[in-house]
Parts: structure tokens; sequence; C-alpha cells
């Protein structure tokens, strides 16, 4: 890589939003679920801590777009004014919550082969409901928790929520 393409790119770098903070923490939720998985579900393994980690980044890019276009189908079934339009809607949100398992399932195998296993298709329903519920839980925890009544640091805002972690979708 030369110098001009090193520029280049920290150009197109600088355009992207930076990562926030509620992703690292989801991240690091993903991983804890995910290696607990690994603990006490027999049919999803791990061949190691570096593998869970990609395993939980590759979980919360899939689950971002999944929650991103599952909001955009539930906006068009409540904008739908006739009931065959509110049926496509309730179809397309099925074939989204299946089909985004199926998705799970095939990027795991395809990246990692059989150093990864998330089980099969009702394991991976189970393993995304727990993700998605820890991730709520610790961003409500997150948003809620009140600064501590010596805390001079001045780390939080008053009213002790991180504006990072209070973005909408939690």
């Amino acid at each position: 890589m030369t110098a001009g393409d090193a520029a280049q790119a920290r150009r197109r770098l600088a355009g992207r939003a930076p990562v926030r903070a509620v992703d690292v923490v989801d991240l690091f939720v993903y991983v804890v679920v995910l290696n607990l998985a690994v603990e006490h579900v027999p049919s999803v393994l791990s061949e190691g801590f570096t593998l869970s980690l990609l395993t939980a980044l590759l979980l919360k890019v899939v689950l971002e777009v999944v929650v991103l276009v599952k909001g955009r189908v539930r906006t068009l079934m409540r904008s739908s004014e006739t009931p065959r339009g509110r049926l496509l809607a309730a179809l397309l949100l099925w074939l989204l919550a299946v089909g985004s398992k199926i998705v799970v399932l095939e990027a795991v195998d395809l990246l990692f082969g059989d150093a990864v296993s998330l089980g099969g298709f009702f394991s991976v329903t189970g393993l995304v409901v727990v993700l998605l519920l820890c991730r709520a839980a610790v961003r409500r925890v997150l948003r809620e928790t009140p600064p501590a009544a010596d805390d001079s640091s001045g780390s939080l805002p008053p009213g002790g929520s991180d504006p990072l972690l209070s973005r909408s979708g939690g």
C-alpha cells in the first residue's frame, strides 16, 4: 500500500460514523451470551475466544440489519390501508423472522466452517432471543443508572445517562 492509498483510505474512513459506545457494549453482551451458550448448550460450539468475538460481531451486524428491516416492514404494515397489504406485511415479517436465522446459520458456516457451530434452527432462535433480551436489559440498566451521590468526577451528565447509550431502538 502506498502513502497515497493510505491517505485515501483514511479520508474514506473519516467520512464514516465512528463506532458508538452502544455498539461496543452490544458486542460485549453478545460475546458473554455466546460464550455462556458455548459452555451450557451442547450444540453451540466455538474453538476459541477470537472466534467467539468474531461470531459475536457477525451476529451484531446481522441482527442490526434485521432490526432495521423489521422496523421498515412494521411501518409498512401500519401504513397499509387494506387487509391484503397488512397480510402481505405480516408475511414479510414472518419470512424475515425465519430467514434471518437461516442467514445467521449460513453466514457462520461460510465464514467459520466447522470451527463455530450455533446448532440448528431452534438453538439459533433461542440464542437470538436471549441476545436481544440481554442487549435490551443492559441498555436499560446503563440508561437508568443514576450517578453516585459522591461522584464529583463529572463522568456522566446530570441525570446519569450516557448520551451514547441513550439511542432509541433498545
